[in-house]
């Protein structure tokens, strides 16, 4: 297991920043590399995202010496959504089967997990977000279309898009973790726009399913003091509740969201007017 540990800057230092600085604090570019696990501690509401690609062997979730406990789980929740090949995780010695884009709920305190690929050749691709948890939640599975399901957008606006609410008070209870799938249709580009910022909560976007040579232009910052980043496939973003988070592809895309914070209300936003954008 690596992990890797981020300071957020001040919004006015956001402002000067460059791209190497603005990659440095706010991109993940690393996440499923096969046969390891890696983990990105982020000191905005201590959300941990992360990713692992088991081969041959199971991977276990062990606690990172960040969290100063023993388990990974001890005073954690913990949501897992599968991007790639079938997966087999256990939590304590109990199997679950994850498919690709279902996803999997741990409470606080749930015991060990182990994460499988059903078959090597076809390795699955585990999405991992952890966020401080108060309670302990069942174990739940959310299969894909099992969440609360909607469709947003038009054509003219290039973002017509499937949006599914897995981890949500109306589908799996949670501590603070909140957690969405948005699939974006073939000839749509743009996604969270018009913009919106949540000081309440941070937010972690993970962007999938984006073919080589494509990219995403992810837009952050201020709402009146906007900066960008070049984001390639299976890499994230790390939100903190000042930043506006927006992005246009030069190719559809999906993207996994992930907040934690002060409250589980997707609706509380604080919307941003197009015109008010700089």
């Amino acid at each position: 297991m690596r992990i890797d540990v981020r300071h957020h800057m001040h919004p006015e230092a956001a402002r000067n920043a460059g791209s190497a600085e603005l990659r440095r604090d706010f991109l993940v570019e690393t996440l499923f590399v096969p046969g390891e696990v890696h983990l990105t501690y982020s000191h905005a509401d201590r959300m941990v995202i992360g990713g692992a690609q088991p081969l041959g062997a199971a991977l276990t979730l062990t606690a990172p010496a960040p969290f100063g406990v023993a388990d990974f789980l001890e005073r954690r929740e913990l949501a897992i959504v599968n991007i790639g090949g079938p997966a087999l995780v256990s939590v304590a010695g109990a199997a679950h089967t994850l498919d690709r884009l279902d996803a999997l709920y741990v409470g606080m305190g749930a015991g060990e997990v182990r994460l499988a690929s059903a078959d090597p050749a076809d390795p699955a691709k585990l999405y991992l977000v952890s966020a401080p948890a108060h309670a302990a939640h069942p174990v739940r599975r959310v299969p894909w279309g099992g969440g609360r399901s909607f469709e947003r957008g038009t054509a003219g606006e290039g973002n017509m898009r499937t949006i599914c609410q897995v981890i949500h008070p109306a589908v799996c209870a949670s501590c603070q973790l909140t957690l969405g799938i948005t699939l974006l249709k073939p000839a749509n580009f743009w996604n969270t726009m018009p913009t919106h910022t949540h000081d309440r909560r941070s937010e972690a976007y993970l962007y999938f399913d984006l073919p080589e040579p494509a990219r995403i232009f992810h837009f952050m910052g201020e709402p009146q003091h906007t900066r960008h980043m070049v984001v390639a496939n299976e890499q994230a973003i790390l939100s903190p509740g000042w930043s506006i988070h927006s992005g246009v592809g030069t190719s559809n895309y999906g993207f996994v969201w992930a907040m934690a914070g002060d409250n589980v209300e997707f609706d509380d936003m604080d919307m941003v007017a197009m015109e008010e954008l700089r």
